[in-house]
């Protein structure tokens, strides 16, 4: 028997799996199948939808998994997420089985519809049923550890990084938009986690993000307390677990915290940002899901964490991990999520969001990233009621103020995290072209357009030019002197590049130096 899965990547409010992330669900339907005896391929749609190969082999398939849900919608670089419209071309095999949160998108209507095109749909989370209905046991870290192989079919591999489960479902669970709340809260031995990523890191894994938990900061913490207490020790000990049995790690990051836990519990909190800025790898990223500066905003939809809370963990994080590492970023800083069409949303929430970012920029404060998305209503949670009247009414206010924010928040904290001259390394190529786009393997890596066309896939280190709304534009570090394109020179030295490309081949590196200050930081010559 054979099987293909077909990975159409997810966002949700705690996972990602869109190049170069891969989601845990690929890896757990894998060690279902070997447990089932059933062999795996496994390919991205963005490769299925190239290949007419695959699609004619999957015809003679027992089962074909569809992987899909796109919960938190963002712009993707890496890859185009399957669309509802594409799912119903996918019957394709004998048995068609369509799973992730992609369920909590589809109305009755729609379900019916795929059934009648002879796609099932598996209800969300849907470990457990898929077990049922392959007739195997449901040990939930096994299967992810038995099918860790499966990565090394993936398009990208070894340039991937794996997003790693430690607990499910969020203690707060009341946001009034959140999926969160639609899955059973555990919480994983952290020794089964070590040795899932052990198994990945065997099959050549090196980048991996612990990503898929509503707040790492809780994770193996007290939760005897009405707000979970963390456990330094436990999470010291995790890591120093993680780097024993993986010496060779590339990337270690992690995406959701929780600012509120910061705020009940600092000096824990800050013992936390210690081990991580010292255990997991610089350029790393606290997504605070703060989701609103206004207070009666934060009320009506029993919000978590209020602006004065958010505000004073943003200023803990950076005192710990604001320091410049080795790949040229900050080792450990605070991202911002705000959600706009929420309950009792009005014009002057804008204007307090804005201030709000504007205090921090004004306090000297940095934030790695702001991200700015519109609700996306789920049936089941309490935004049902409100619709999307209140975001179609305010859609004018949400485009001014995504605007200011580029223009006037994102653009100068970049140039304060990133200034002129800095050396940014192993930047990966993922579009070519004159100006090839490149990021670093991270949880949420910058954009930097390379001057020069670069075959994708390959790694480049650079220095910063000049400046986007959230993009940095660099060029190659070291720069082979006699090669470079007149573009490139122009953006390092100005006026001087037309003289210096005249005077070309440079025969050693001191010739070079009679005509630009600090050569050797920019220039080599071959």
């Amino acid at each position: 028997m054979k099987a293909l899965i077909l990975d159409g990547y997810v966002d949700e409010p705690s996972c990602l799996g869109v190049p170069p992330f891969i989601s845990p669900y690929p890896r757990f339907i894998s060690g279902v199948l070997k447990e089932a005896k059933i062999s795996a391929l496994y390919t991205t749609i963005d490769s299925f939808r190239e290949r007419p190969d695959i699609k004619r082999k999957v015809k003679d398939f027992e089962f074909l998994f569809i992987i899909a849900g796109i919960a938190v919608p963002g712009n993707y670089l890496g890859g185009k997420p399957l669309s509802k419209k594409e799912i119903f071309s996918l019957n394709l095999a004998k048995k068609n089985i369509l799973v992730g949160p992609i369920y909590l998108e589809l109305s009755k209507k729609e379900i019916s519809a795929l059934e009648d095109s002879s796609i099932e749909v598996l209800k969300f989370p849907f470990e457990r049923v898929l077990c049922e209905t392959l007739g195997v046991k449901f040990e939930f870290d096994k299967l992810l550890i038995i099918g860790s192989e499966i990565v090394t079919q993936h398009p990208w591999f070894p340039n991937v990084i794996c997003e790693i489960e430690t607990y499910r479902g969020c203690y707060w669970s009341k946001c009034s938009f959140c999926i969160e709340r639609f899955q059973k809260f555990f919480v994983r031995n952290p020794e089964n986690v070590v040795s899932e990523i052990k198994a990945l890191y065997d099959a050549g894994v090196r980048h991996f993000r612990i990503g898929k938990q509503t707040d790492f900061f809780t994770y193996l913490a007290d939760f005897s307390y009405d707000f979970p207490k963390p456990n330094v020790e436990a999470i010291k000990n995790f890591h120093r677990a993680i780097w024993n049995s993986c010496p060779k790690i590339k990337t270690l990051h992690l995406d959701n915290v929780n600012p509120k836990t910061i705020t009940e519990y600092p000096e824990e909190s800050k013992e936390i940002i210690k081990v991580i800025s010292i255990y997991q790898t610089p350029g790393n990223v606290a997504a605070f899901g703060m989701e609103s500066a206004d207070e009666r905003v934060v009320k009506k939809n029993t919000l978590c964490a209020n602006p004065e809370e958010v505000m004073k963990a943003i200023e803990i994080m950076n005192k710990y991990g604001k320091t410049i590492s080795y790949n040229g970023l900050p080792v450990f800083l605070p991202g911002i999520n705000f959600v706009i069409g929420l309950k009792g949303e009005t014009k002057e929430t804008f204007e307090k969001n804005f201030e709000f970012l504007r205090e921090v920029l004004e306090r000297g404060l940095l934030l790695r990233r702001i991200n700015i998305r519109q609700v996306k209503i789920f049936s089941g949670t309490p935004m049902e009621r409100e619709g999307y009247s209140r975001l179609i009414k305010h859609k004018k206010y949400f485009y001014t103020f995504k605007n200011r924010v580029r223009e006037e928040i994102d653009n100068k904290m970049l140039r304060k995290i990133l200034p002129k001259g800095r050396k940014i390394t192993n930047l990966m190529v993922e579009v070519e072209g004159k100006i090839s786009f490149a990021r670093q393997i991270a949880t949420y890596p910058i954009l930097v357009g390379l001057i020069g066309r670069y075959s994708k896939g390959i790694f480049i280190d650079a220095r910063v030019v000049d400046y986007g709304y959230r993009s940095v534009t660099a060029v190659e570090t070291p720069l082979n002197i006699n090669r470079a394109k007149l573009e490139q020179l122009e953006a390092l030295i100005g006026a001087k590049a037309v003289e210096i490309a005249k005077r070309r081949p440079f025969s050693k590196l001191e010739d070079l130096k009679n005509y630009i200050e600090n050569a050797e930081l920019f220039f080599m010559v071959e």
